[in-house]
C-alpha cells in the first residue's frame, strides 16, 4: 500500500480581520489511493474531535503522496 500525508486547514480572521490559515492535523495514512487515504483520514480527525463532519474542524483537506524511501 502508498502512503499519504493528509492535511487539514481551517481559515480563521484575526484580530485585525485578516484570514490565516491554521493548521489543525496531520495525519500520515496507508491507502490505495488518494480518495482512500482522504476518506480515513476524515473519519480519523471525527473521531479523534469528536464530531460528526469533519468540515466542523477544518476548511480543507490536502492529500500528498509520500515518496518512497531509497536504501
Amino acid at each position: 500500500m502508498r502512503k499519504f500525508l493528509v492535511t487539514f486547514h481551517k481559515t480563521l480572521p484575526d484580530d485585525t480581520g485578516h484570514e490565516h490559515r491554521v493548521l489543525q492535523r496531520q495525519a500520515v495514512v496507508s491507502a490505495r489511493s488518494e480518495v482512500s487515504a482522504s476518506y480515513e483520514a476524515k473519519a480519523m480527525l471525527c473521531k479523534a474531535a469528536g464530531v460528526a463532519d469533519w468540515r466542523l474542524r477544518a476548511d480543507t483537506c490536502e492529500v500528498v503522496e509520500l515518496a518512497l524511501q531509497m536504501a
